[in-house]
């Protein structure tokens, strides 16, 4: 706690070098002390810090990292600190925090300090026997090999690409073993859970320290509670006050799609996808779905199924559009098992979270038997009067055989899942969705199935379905679009009169 202790103390002799309390000394939050203390303790290498947009993250990093390139609690010799971003403007921002605090140094410091802007960002200092450098990268893992850095910084990491900021990470971290350095990965969270950043958090790893603000998901977007967890900067003067975190909620609130989803991702942490151009839904869109009180099963039932694989899950949706109610299940084959599934998946245990709360189970072994399946996702609705089961043809011989087995007699209607089929069943569910058509309870299941839906577009705008990622699972969002689409279409007949013809 000795190092930790004199960078607090060190960091507190710097002013502020922009903003609305620039000239004023830094006066640090605690929860940049815990970071400090955490993050420089003997035991760590790694420290991980997800937090807001605008709650001085990259400041604290860049003042960490001028203590460092001064030696002032690092004393080995031709001392190295990379700071690495997405893009080297990027990276610009962070050396430029260490430039601006290294103003408030004493000047026989300041006099040792040389400044290189060109071919590449670069601090040098001269003093304690000289040849310490600041260098300023972009995610490129060539630019990091051959280096010896005692301390890293990596910015934004969340919001690299994935190949190459992959690169880079490994590249640095390789580098990092060579001086018993130490590296600061800083971001607000990640799109997804399969994000490097997203398993540094969920992962736990031995000489890791992760100090993570994000609020319960599901929270409205402007709930205070929520908003101060995200910025705990803003009860000490750091960042935006709260009026304004409110104020621009409710803004995005009222204006939705891309501009809710953003300030959800930035603003207040989550870790929602912050692209909406091609999502099915957005996790606003699908949350007014959601009901603590759901209509009564009621009416015909239309049931969707999505079968899948061996790697696939196999979904079933039922959907009653007499009273708009929707209930969703799926199932994994028992090899792999959940939590091995979800770490390949990059969703750590959340598949087994969903078969916790009812809403996942396991059928079969190395593949989910089709006959079988199908008798338990009758069982599901047993009783209840099946209008349809809906499915991709696709799949039609190998459904029709398993319903033969099972002795399942209930009609079938098929559907495609190109542009054809899958554009009209696409806007008939999102139509449903936007004119509160569907209610279901909270579901991980369809949450995580519809983060990872996403539309694409042929050249005459028409929709088919598709997923976000190699390893998403949007199997019961297949089978949600489906059975709600004919559910639709259903409601949408007319309905005639019966007639009697004498003969």
């Amino acid at each position: 706690m000795k190092q930790a202790s004199k960078a607090i103390t060190f960091l507190e002799t710097l002013h502020i070098p922009e903003g609305p309390k620039a000239g004023q000394p830094i006066k640090l939050a605690p929860f940049q002390k815990q970071f400090i203390r955490g993050a420089l303790d003997d035991a760590i290498n790694t420290a991980i810090l997800s937090i807001g947009r605008g709650n001085a993250k990259t400041a604290l990093s860049a003042g960490i990292a001028l203590g460092s390139l001064l030696g002032i609690w690092d004393d080995q010799p031709a001392r190295e600190i990379l700071v690495a971003a997405r893009t080297r403007d990027q990276a610009r921002i962070a050396w430029q925090f260490v430039a601006g605090f290294a103003q408030s140094l004493p000047d026989d410091l300041q006099s040792q300090l040389i400044y290189r802007r060109a071919p590449r960002l670069e601090i040098e200092f001269t003093g304690d026997g000289g040849g310490h450098f600041l260098r300023a990268i972009a995610a490129d893992g060539r630019s990091a090999l051959g280096s010896a850095p005692t301390l890293i910084l990596m910015d934004e990491r969340g919001h690299w690409s994935a190949e190459r900021g992959d690169d880079l990470e490994h590249a640095l971290l390789s580098g990092l073993g060579k001086r018993s350095g130490k590296a600061l990965i800083i971001s607000t969270s990640a799109a997804d859970d399969a994000h490097a950043f997203s398993r540094w958090i969920d992962e736990e790893h031995s000489g890791v320290y992760v100090q993570e603000h994000r609020p319960p998901p599901g929270l409205p977007a402007d709930d205070r509670e929520s908003l101060l967890i995200a910025n705990p900067g803003t009860k000490y003067g750091i960042g935006a006050d709260l009026k304004w975190l409110e104020a621009s909620a409710r803004r995005a609130i009222a204006r939705g799609g891309s501009a809710l989803t953003t300030f959800r991702l930035y603003n207040r942490n989550e870790r929602i996808s912050g692209e909406t151009r091609d999502l099915l839904l957005t996790v606003d869109e699908w949350m007014h779905c959601e009901a603590s009180e759901l209509p009564p099963r009621e009416g015909p039932v239309v049931i969707g199924i999505d079968l899948g694989g061996s790697a696939s899950m196999s979904a079933a949706a039922f959907y009653w559009p007499e009273t708009t109610r929707l209930e969703c299940v799926g199932t994994f084959p028992a090899s792999p098992s959940l939590i091995d599934r979800g770490a390949a998946d990059g969703v750590s245990g959340r598949y087994v979270e969903m078969c916790d709360r009812g809403e996942l189970s396991v059928l079969g072994d190395k593949t989910v038997p089709v006959a079988p399946w199908l008798v338990e996702v009758l069982k599901h609705v047993e009783g209840e009067a099946i209008a349809a089961l809906t499915a991709d043809r696709y799949k039609q011989a190998e459904l029709g055989e398993a319903m033969d087995r099972a002795g399942v007699a209930a009609p079938v209607v098929w559907r495609g899942q190109g542009f054809r089929d899958g554009g009209e069943d696409c806007e008939r569910f999102r139509r449903a969705a936007f004119d509160g058509q569907v209610k279901a309870a909270p579901s991980l299941l369809l949450r995580s199935a519809f983060s990872d839906a996403v539309t694409l577009r042929d050249p005459a705008n028409n929709l088919k379905l598709a997923k976000a990622r190699s390893k998403g699972r949007i199997d019961a969002a297949a089978a949600t679009v489906l059975a709600v689409a004919e559910g639709a279409r259903m409601m949408a007949r007319p309905r005639r009169a019966a007639r009697m013809v004498w003969g």
